[in-house]
């Protein structure tokens, strides 16, 4: 541990699922111990424990149900994140998503804590829809979560789109923002590119519809239709507690199709870059900074995802890789078939996109922007 500037200090997290916190949130945990805080992960409990306590932190269970809406149910949640925060004596809660800094805030005005961390890392679904609901449900948010909010209260973002979102100043004094995650250069790494053609496109990302999973499908279906030799490969799981989740059965159907396959989950990311080209995730919106196009990125793959808030951060039209509108499979069909009949470019934009995670993307420094953050916010 270095400079442990905080010794005794307790920083709490507050997030709805330990498996989301295991995939991203582990080096906040660990940028937090550097500085001496005692570290404690409110979460539901499901099979990710050990990898939190792996970094020092204690965990303590809470049932908050993602999918839920019900105010009833919020409350209960909150009234026992409440009294967790009392009995850890929490300097400050560090909230992570949406559902979690609606409970925890509301909690931590119960508790009688002020210094708070709100970290929105993208809208969801929410964040995906134009529609009069989806505006409406935005304008929401915005009065709920400045609602909760003190005069200590500090907000960390992963784009700078999303701050205006809540009213928020990008450039603010109390707005931080990280380069999503972060990403460990080390744990990936580029590897030569396999044969081509065909040119082969990989999304690894929960089966959403809001990943616009569906357009990278009609995509394919488009360029293949055009004569380029192009391949996609689904990684990703239905997630049964998203509302937006596609059902098994299409997603068999589609793998059914020529030139698409889908794998379910992989644990080993790495592996999927080596066999493949170019990483795709036509997002419909709603996010922070996907995971998935930093990993592409750090393993030197060119990118085709689209122009919304946190895809756009990483990804620099022409530069890293294509930039298309969303809800756009034409565009997107129109992407891959660029690629798939100019190779030297593939290769281009993936050492684009590994010079671009390098530049504020790892996890390091993450890290420090967090570090530096809780330091302001615990220093007299």
């Amino acid at each position: 541990m270095t400079d442990p500037l905080f010794p005794g200090r307790k920083l709490v997290f507050v997030v709805t699922e330990d498996w989301f916190f295991a995939s991203h949130f582990l080096p906040m945990a660990t940028a937090a111990r550097e500085l001496g805080l005692d570290v404690t992960v409110v979460t539901r409990v499901q099979a990710h424990r050990e990898a939190i306590e792996a970094t020092g932190a204690r965990v303590v269970p809470l049932q908050v149900e993602r999918r839920s809406i019900n105010p009833m149910t919020a409350g209960y949640a909150a009234g026992q994140l409440a009294a967790i925060l009392k009995d850890e004596k929490a300097d400050i809660v560090h909230c992570i998503a949406l559902k979690s800094i609606l409970v925890g805030g509301f909690a931590a005005s119960l508790a009688g804590i002020k210094h708070r961390v709100y970290a929105l890392t993208g809208l969801g679904f929410l964040g995906a829809r134009t529609d009069r609901v989806g505006r409406l449900s935005q304008r929401a948010v915005r009065l709920l979560v400045r609602g909760l909010q003190t005069e200590k209260t500090r907000y960390l973002f992963e784009n700078t789109d999303d701050p205006k979102l809540l009213g928020l100043d990008p450039g603010a004094s109390n707005v931080t923002i990280v380069g999503g995650a972060g990403i460990d250069p080390e744990a990936f790494k580029p590897t030569p590119l396999p044969a081509q053609p065909p040119l082969k496109v990989a999304l690894v990302a929960r089966m959403l519809w809001s990943k616009g999973v569906d357009l990278a499908v009609e995509a394919v279906r488009k360029a293949r239709a055009q004569g380029a030799a192009v391949e996609l490969s689904l990684y990703g799981n239905p997630d049964p507690s998203n509302p937006k989740a596609i059902p098994e059965e299409t997603l068999k159907a589609w793998s059914s199709e020529p030139g698409i396959s889908w794998h379910g989950a992989t644990r080993d990311v790495q592996a999927v870059w080596r066999d493949h080209h170019v990483a795709c995730l036509p997002s419909r919106g709603g996010e922070g900074l996907p995971r998935t196009l930093l990993e592409a990125a750090a393993c030197g793959r060119a990118i085709v995802t689209t122009d919304v808030p946190g895809c756009r951060t990483l990804v620099r039209d022409g530069v890293e890789g294509h930039l298309v509108p969303p809800n756009d499979a034409g565009a997107l069909g129109a992407g891959f078939l660029s690629l798939a009949n100019d190779p030297e470019r593939v290769v281009r934009m993936g050492e684009a996109a590994r010079t671009r995670v390098l530049d504020g993307f790892t996890e390091r420094d993450v890290m420090n922007d967090v570090k530096r953050l809780y330091a302001s916010m615990l220093s007299p």
